[in-house]
């Protein structure tokens, strides 16, 4: 299949920040902000992976 192939490709998402009061500040390991930041550097790779195709797929547009 060629990035030009009409296929559901979304853009991915960005992880919800959890509240201030879902971090009980007791260190635990992971914390809920370890876990989205964690979440935030997947979906960065996920959206940059995501644009590169969706660039590939509006150059190969006829007319572009």
């Amino acid at each position: 299949m060629s990035v030009t192939d009409d296929v559901f490709d979304p853009m991915p998402e960005a992880p919800e920040a959890p509240s201030d009061d879902m971090c009980c500040g007791s260190g635990c390991d992971p914390c809920v902000w370890d876990t989205y930041n964690a979440a935030v550097q997947l979906y960065r790779r996920q959206l940059a992976d995501w644009q590169a195709r969706e660039a590939a797929r509006q150059a190969a547009k006829p007319g572009n």
